[in-house]
């Protein structure tokens, strides 16, 4: 059994992963653990962009105001002020490494997406993520210090409790090497969750199938408390056709007119409120799914034709070129959309400097809860949180006292074997994300959280016996994973008795007072 020494582990390459190792590379050791290629987390799939207060019509209070406002008042403000104060400066830090920015003249192109008050978005035209992830990637590989095991899955954290030494803090991790199918050992004393959100319990998701809640399910399974978990964001315009996968149209089509319409043509947004398209996601998600179920669409349009070919070939040419493969002409005719599992506003609990409740742990990124996104993620605030809190945490593991680490024992499979019906898994797979989908989506009711709370225990049962007895897969750790998100889901949701932002339960429709997290603390 293969192990490693290193004095920071990071699980994930998006850029929380990445610009965390950059930040910490020029003093120590970084291991970079991703189960697929590096390019293949959430980040790159990002199209709009990262908000940041440029403008000089702009203000850091009109940022928080509009982040607060959009997650209906339950926003960290301390997280907030942290966050955007930083924006700056974290865009200086992604133009210096060279990630080419879609610029006006000599100045950032700055464009407006939903819920934002004013213009303060810089982006890559419509592939933000894309061009920030090639970016870093390209300066990662160069950069002595950081060595990558690409094709390594998270198997679980070790603790000092789990080994039955005195004290408790994160050791070190276990992890699936897919080249040999043989469990590693990585033993360091930092360790940082990077691992992005888990939009794959769904049925429906513009997330990639890395997004299974790894980092959340370990963490939890480790001791650390978890939070806002029954707060998911459905972004409202994913492309609704049958060969298009994970593809969504960018929140920025509505920021530069884009209006939404029924199949007739009537436009529908201002009767439900009254900044019409330009409404927080939550918002215009529900609107989307009440017009859908009142009519009976399978989906609605997305209309940006009004705008000249030219000016959407500059804007957003990579939707363009897309929806042209499908035989959708943007520049003539709308688009189908729908509603879609999009972002994980909960997550692993953390402080300013990211640190989790099990020392020497660290969650950056949508793996976290850091109190910025409250009941509902503003536009373009996620590419920020990550680049804030990874420079936060680096900061953090640069000023600890490394703690001793001892030997760590190998893992051990001598008791298992070859599992002999992988039919299970595709089965549990499926009917989790069809369940979730159906009963934990969009729109809630006590009875349907009830009923995916007893097919949840039912799924946790079967998953918990299969992971006793057979040797491990990516697929049996990815399952694991999502069914554990998915306890912690419907359990955060039938805590909150009251709507507010993502959550809206037809049972308790009124928002309640005073504003307050779900927070969940495993048994010790």
């Amino acid at each position: 059994m293969a192990s490693h020494d290193f004095d920071v582990l990071i699980v994930g390459s998006g850029l929380a992963g990445l610009s965390a190792a950059l930040h910490l590379a020029p003093t120590h050791r970084v291991a970079v653990i991703t189960k697929r290629e590096l390019q293949e987390g959430s980040s790159r799939w990002a199209q709009g962009g990262i908000a940041a207060v440029l403008a000089d019509d702009d203000s850091f209070a009109a940022h928080i105001e509009d982040t607060r406002v959009a997650g209906a008042g339950l926003c960290d403000l301390a997280t907030t002020r942290f966050v955007v104060e930083n924006a700056p400066e974290a865009i200086g830090w992604l133009r210096a490494l060279g990630v080419p920015f879609t610029l006006e003249g000599d100045d950032l192109h700055l464009t407006r997406e939903g819920g934002h008050s004013a213009r303060r978005i810089v982006h890559a035209t419509d592939a933000t993520g894309a061009a920030v992830q090639e970016t870093l990637i390209d300066v990662v590989r160069a950069t002595p210090g950081i060595t990558v095991f690409e094709h390594h899955t998270l198997v679980d954290l070790i603790t000092s409790r789990k080994l039955g030494l005195a004290g408790q803090r994160c050791l070190g991790l276990y992890a699936l090497d897919e080249a040999s199918d043989t469990v590693v050992t990585f033993r360091a004393p930092h360790t940082v969750l990077a691992t992005g959100g888990a939009g794959k319990v769904y049925l429906y998701t513009t997330n990639p199938d890395t997004a299974t809640g790894d980092g959340i399910a370990a963490a939890w399974r480790a001791g650390c408390r978890v939070a806002n978990m029954e707060f998911i964001q459905f972004h409202p315009t994913g492309l609704y056709h049958p060969h298009a996968k994970s593809f969504l149209i960018s929140e920025a089509v509505r920021g530069e007119g884009g209006r939404l319409l029924l199949p007739d043509g009537t436009r529908f947004m201002p009767q439900h409120d009254a900044r019409a398209e330009l409404a927080p996601r939550d918002v215009v998600a529900r609107a989307i799914d009440f017009e859908m179920k009142k009519h009976g669409l399978d989906c609605v349009h997305l209309d940006i034709s009004h705008q000249s070919p030219e000016f959407l070939r500059a804007h957003f040419p990579n939707i363009l070129a897309y929806c042209a493969e499908l035989g959708i002409d943007i520049t003539r005719e709308p688009i189908p959309v729908v509603p879609t599992a999009h972002f994980t506003c909960g997550g692993v609990l953390t402080d300013l400097a990211a640190r989790t409740d099990l020392p020497g742990l660290f969650a950056v990124g949508e793996v976290a809860y850091t109190g910025l996104h409250g009941a509902n993620r503003l536009a373009s605030n996620s590419l920020l949180e990550c680049m804030v809190f990874a420079r936060a945490a680096a900061h953090a593991v640069a000023a600890a006292t490394p703690a001793p680490v001892p030997d760590l024992p190998h893992w051990d499979d001598s008791r298992v074997r070859d599992a002999d019906e992988s039919v299970v898994i595709s089965h549990n797979w499926d009917e989790l994300r069809r369940f979730m989908w159906d009963y934990v989506g969009i729109v809630r009711t006590n009875k349907r959280l009830e009923r995916a709370a007893h097919r949840i225990a039912l799924l946790q049962g079967e998953i918990q016996e299969f992971y006793a007895h057979f040797h491990v897969t990516r697929d049996l750790l990815e399952l694991r994973n999502l069914v554990q998100v998915a306890d912690l889901i419907i359990r955060s949701a039938q805590m909150r008795h009251e709507s507010r932002g993502l959550h809206f339960s037809r049972d308790w429709p009124d928002m309640a007072a005073p504003a307050a997290p779900t927070i969940l603390v495993p048994m010790r």
